[in-house]
């Protein structure tokens, strides 16, 4: 689907939770956990043992070398001023309006989480929505509808931030903050899972997003916009991100998107 609300944070919040921040845009309240509701967490047997992590994070502490910068973590449900001072200090300030008001690092995993699939709800964004509205051309009376190559521009902003951002200081909050993240996905419902393993399958998923060129098509079945190609139509939440900003934009994303994924798996 193409809706009418934009969706960037996950580009800061791919960069600064493993990832980092960009706006979400769904309309349609789909069925996914609620990050605002506690979730029961399965009981594990005892006997049986957990799956080694593929990419585990060394953390904070393990080595004499940062000991010293040992700081203590806030519980998680204490966590959200100190989240976000982080990502204002990695960014800037002008990022800070744009922030959920609440459980942020719950919500960048849950979205995270979701990011393979077909859909995000919006109720678990991180952070807002753009401003300017979602443009379209309408050619003819068949139906069709072409994307607006000026909606790209809207993406200008958070796309140099996530560019310009240096990776190494952003990957260096995110393990400091690890364990609050693996926390979330713990309370998500995954128990057993490893946090950092997901945010890998996520990254490689964005990465495959097919490259196409404009005119982009779309169709307008109900409310919302569908692309008219089958093979788009079912791309996942976030391979759709990656198209709605343009071609040029996710270039530049995808190469960063590499340069995180040799970071956050070599730590």
């Amino acid at each position: 689907m193409v809706q009418n609300k934009s969706s960037l944070w996950f580009i800061p919040i791919l960069l600064v939770a493993g990832s980092a921040l960009a706006l979400w845009y769904y309309w349609v309240q789909v069925s996914v956990p609620d990050v605002e509701s506690s979730l029961e967490i399965h009981k594990r047997d005892a006997s049986v043992e957990l799956p080694r992590p593929l990419h585990p994070i060394r953390m904070i502490g393990s080595s004499p070398a940062d000991r010293s910068n040992l700081i203590l973590l806030p519980p998680l449900d204490e966590s959200d001023e100190y989240f976000k001072l982080e990502i204002v200090n990695l960014f800037s300030e002008s990022i800070e309006y744009l922030l959920a008001q609440s459980r942020i690092i719950e919500r960048v995993v849950a979205t995270i989480d979701n990011f393979p699939r077909m859909h995000v709800a919006e109720r678990i964004r991180p952070i807002g929505r753009l401003r300017d509205d979602f443009l379209v051309d309408s050619e003819d009376d068949s139906g069709t509808y072409w994307i607006n190559a000026s909606n790209y521009k809207r993406y200008d902003t958070l796309v140099d931030l996530a560019t310009n951002v240096d990776l190494r200081q952003v990957v260096e909050v995110y393990r400091r903050y690890y364990p609050l993240f693996q926390n979330a996905y713990t309370d998500l419902g995954y128990p057993d899972g490893y946090f950092n393993d997901r945010l890998v399958q996520v990254i490689d998923n964005l990465i495959e997003t097919p490259d196409i060129r404009d005119p982009v098509a779309l169709v307008r079945p109900h409310v919302l916009y569908e692309y008219r190609d089958p093979e788009l139509a079912a791309l996942s939440s976030g391979q759709k991100l990656m198209l709605r900003m343009g071609r040029a934009h996710s270039e530049r994303i995808k190469t960063r998107l590499f340069e995180l994924r040799s970071l956050v798996t070599t730590m």
